[in-house]
């Protein structure tokens, strides 16, 4: 979606059947070609019901295409026979495909569609003329899988397409040439590597670590080496370590007053906004167990002091009334902040719809009245005369409960403290109806909100109903609604849900939506949304799988822009529909970082700081709420519902934390403003945090990449000096960049004593760089694992590219045939005493251990070329 390429509209691919494993009876492939869901002979069915026995069909496409989407009609009912899991193969060649999908389809009448990585790991789209589609399983067991019907969408532009295919093979032609160059070196193949690079115009890598390699590998020059690492991490060709590495965090709670002596009480499903400009913190509403609030505070982060600004705004003129479930932001270029939805206290039987849709299973008894017990007359009042049952009224003035008020608050100017009533209803302006457990997100450049998902209030309503995505122009006071939750859409879309996250890059004008519910299922899927051509990109379909957390609802989060880093605070998480959800303790905090919006990230726990107590740390939570400083890099978050609570906890002043293995009670979790439960039986909770992202400096990091240049001098002085020599080498000036309190750091060094010095056979002194002694009975690399054992280093990648070269890799071939990896000193280098096979072979394991601090796209290819090869060939 931020390709340099404006990309031409997705339309209909047009295909033919290119071939199919062995079909039953009359369904051959060639009837997946027509929509036919009340035919029942309209399909293609495989001649073999064993799940074990590979089946396919394969299309071949009228025009290469870059592919978007792929669509599966369907029988319009359910059949036995329908195909339940499968994966989908794309290619330019039958003979060269590659797997860009694996999923499963529901056994209804209803097509589904699926989005299509079209894209590589590094964002450039790629053509395609096949598609192959394999069967997995059916839906019935012993029954012959059947597909109805197939269609396709993408970009079939000839020009556009064209284009693509190019660049594309390009960008093959770069990255081979790159691991021919890589492993060139390795074998010390100097001369052909520089003049491939003179020829071609290719850069392998970032000059400075070119200059590194020469420096550690070649010369032996360690100071030099030391320089070199300073002036990357000055250049910040580091950085992507230091993200890389495990984050750790620090929790603050904030006891700050106002000049009564009062804080905002304890409440669940408020709303939070910050303005980081004055360093203003606002929080309206919530559920407090009993009923919806209304009041409004400010927190002034430089003098730690709050202020309330409003005991109840349904007092004011123009004020909302009291709410939960809804959301503000605010807009830094106007000081103004924006207000939409609620589930008010009044909405009596829609409030019970919502407990009884949130969970399967629901325990009723006792609740024979039509109102929830906490809502009744006595609690709420009762209707005022005149008004049709279900309506509220709201400064003295009524209104249906159905309408979604659309409210503005003044921070700044002759206005401030004053409210606005925008809309009265945004469903007749072209708005999202009244919802709840939303989520907004403004751009104040461009005076823009964006508001998505969300449960729709449809009073005693038994089906579910979710709103969609839609942009509200502050300057023209317009709504926007998006068309990309439509299930039937031929392109990729976003399915709806409720309580779940969204967060706005503005550089890269994507919104990320993320998690939450949908019907009896909590989420754990990411979608990109490209606002400018309103491209949807599915980013994951089940990012726990992919390393990150369980599905979750009523999580928050938040978005650092310059650093690309979304930080996730979990609220209820559960696997499947059928189990409770519980609060996580274990992980309840994640950080995911990005580099293209489109692509898939990585995911990564955030871990508390290191000797931190239980009482220093919240307790695990939902329906709380969370804003971000950008400035200070602090998060801030206030409340929520921290489970149930029993009779003996009840008189507790703090409640004490729910374990990962409690269940939270259905009643609790059925509702959003902090579980509305009988009375108030829910920890609801006051407290105050603020928390800090930790993460090793730059000194940090050039300290560690020190420490593995100094081994390796240290290392070479045992086999090369006088032992005394090395020894007061390792006490002196390995022993200073050595973090004794680090355990494993620790134990590293204390071994390179027994590991070098002492096994190291004494033998006469000869010149650095020529020493033909073998390595010693630890590995080259084994000494360099404190890198890697640290708990805050980059945890191992989930990919197929080592992060360290594989020691086979530099192993010469066994002795009694021809060797071609001799290692001998090659023409290009000159000057100095060049190292011995046998060290150079050393020093370039070292050295890509180096490149382990380095940013990927400042350095040559992390797999090995040898690597890449199997008995059936190439892996690509």
């Amino acid at each position: 979606m931020s390709s340099c390429i404006l990309e031409p509209d997705v339309v209909t691919v047009e295909y033919e059947i290119a071939g199919a494993s062995e079909h039953s009876g009359s369904y051959v492939a060639e009837n997946i070609l027509h929509d036919r869901p009340r035919d029942q002979t309209s399909r293609w069915s495989g001649a073999i019901s064993a799940s074990n026995t590979k089946q396919w069909i394969r299309l071949r496409l009228k025009n290469p295409c870059v592919l978007k989407s792929i669509t599966f009609g369907k029988f319009y009912k359910t059949h036995p026979c329908n195909m339940k899991e499968f994966k989908v193969l794309i290619g330019l060649t039958e003979g060269n495909m590659t797997e860009v999908l694996q999923a499963g389809l529901k056994n209804d009448s209803t097509p589904e569609t699926f989005s299509i990585k079209s894209t590589n790991r590094v964002g450039m789209p790629f053509p395609t003329k096949f598609i192959e589609v394999v069967p997995l399983s059916a839906h019935g067991q012993s029954f012959n899988t059947s597909i109805w019907h197939i269609s396709l969408s993408g970009i079939t532009d000839e020009a556009y397409v064209e284009r693509i295919r190019l660049k594309h093979q390009e960008y093959r032609e770069t990255v081979t040439l790159r691991q021919i160059l890589k492993h060139l070196r390795q074998r010390r193949f100097l001369t052909p590597v520089n003049q491939i690079l003179a020829r071609s115009g290719l850069q392998l890598e970032h000059p400075l670590i070119t200059s590194l390699h020469s420096a550690f590998v070649l010369n032996g020059a360690w100071a030099e080496a030391e320089k070199l690492i300073r002036d990357c991490a000055d250049t910040g060709l580091l950085r992507g370590y230091r993200h890389a590495c495990q984050t750790r965090m620090r929790w603050t709670q904030i006891r700050g007053l106002d000049p009564d002596g009062d804080v905002p009480c304890r409440r669940g499903g408020h709303a939070m906004c910050i303005d980081e400009d004055a360093g203003l913190i606002y929080l309206f509403g919530g559920w407090d167990g009993q009923r919806s609030l209304d009041d409004l505070w400010v927190y002034d982060i430089a003098k730690d002091v709050w202020k309330c600004l409003s005991v109840a705004t349904s007092r004011e003129k123009n004020g909302p009334g009291p709410r939960a479930c809804h959301k503000m932001v605010f807009d830094s270029k106007t000081g103004s902040i924006y207000l939409l939805g609620r589930l008010s206290e009044g909405d009596g039987d829609g409030m019970e719809n919502h407990r009884r849709h949130s969970m399967p299973e629901m325990r009723t008894e006792g609740h024979r009245d039509a109102r929830p017990p906490w809502l009744h007359a006595a609690e709420v009042g009762a209707d005022p005369p005149g008004l049709e049952p279900g309506a509220a009224t709201i400064f003295g003035s009524a209104y249906p409960s159905q309408c979604s008020e659309f409210y503005r608050y003044h921070t700044r100017g002759l206005d401030a403290g004053n409210w606005d009533l925008l809309m009265f209803d945004t469903a007749s302006s072209g708005g999202p109806p009244l919802v709840f457990d939303h989520q907004m997100a403004i751009d104040s450049d461009a005076q823009m909100i964006y508001v998505s998902g969300g449960r729709v209030h449809e009073g005693e309503g038994e089906m579910l109903k979710f709103s969609g995505l839609y942009s509200y122009d502050i300057r023209t006071s317009k709504w926007k609604m998006y068309n990309n939750t439509d299930v039937y859409a031929s392109h990729p879309y976003i399915p709806p849900r409720w309580g779940h996250s969204m967060v706005l890059d503005p550089k890269s004008q994507t919104l990320f939506i993320f998690g939450g519910q949908r019907d009896d299922r909590y989420l754990s899927d990411m979608y990109a949304f490209h606002i400018p051509t309103s491209t949807v990109t599915e980013v994951f379909s089940n990012f726990t799988s992919a390393g990150g957390p369980d599905p979750c609802f009523t999580q928050r989060a938040v978005i650092d822009i310059e650093k690309q880093e979304i930080y996730v605070l979990c609220g209820l998480t559960r696997l499947r529909p059928t189990i409770p959800p519980v609060l996580e303790t274990e992980s309840p905090y994640w950080i995911y970082r990005y580099d293209r919006p489109e692509l898939p990230g990585k995911w990564s726990k955030i871990l508390p700081e290191k000797d931190a107590v239980d009482e220093t740390c919240p307790h695990p939570r939902y329906a709380h709420q969370a804003v971000y400083d950008s400035k200070s890099g602090i998060v801030y978050m206030h409340g929520g519902n921290a489970g149930p609570i029993d009779e003996e906890e009840s008189e507790l002043a703090e409640p004490r934390p729910l374990s990962s293995d409690a269940s939270v009670d259905a009643e609790a979790v059925a509702v959003a403003p902090g579980g509305l439960g009988d009375g108030d039986m829910e920890r609801r909770l006051d407290d105050f945090w603020s928390m800090e992202i930790l993460r090793p400096s730059n000194e940090e990091i050039v300290r560690r990449a020190v420490y593995e240049i100094r081994q390796q001098q240290f290392r070479e002085m045992c086999e090369d000096g006088p032992p005394i020599k090395a020894l007061t080498f390792l006490q002196t000036r390995v022993s200073s960049v050595v973090n004794h309190e680090d355990p494993d750091e620790a134990k590293v060094f204390r071994a390179l004593l027994s590991a070098h010095l002492l096994a190291a056979p004494p033998r006469p002194a000869t010149a650095s760089g020529s020493g033909t002694s073998t390595p010693s009975s630890i590995d080259v690399s084994a000494a360099a694992t404190a890198t890697a054992a640290r708990a805050d280093s980059p945890p191992p990648r989930k990919r197929s590219r080592p992060s360290t070269p594989n020691p086979a890799a530099l192993e010469a071939p066994s002795v009694g045939g021809p060797s071609v990896l001799r290692l001998d000193e090659d023409p290009a280098e000159e000057g100095g005493s060049p190292p011995s096979p046998e060290r150079y072979r050393q020093r370039t394991a070292m050295f890509e251990q180096l490149l382990s601090f380095v940013n990927e796209d400042a350095k040559q290819p992390d797999l090995n070329l040898i690597d890449m090869l199997s008995t059936d060939g190439f892996i690509i």
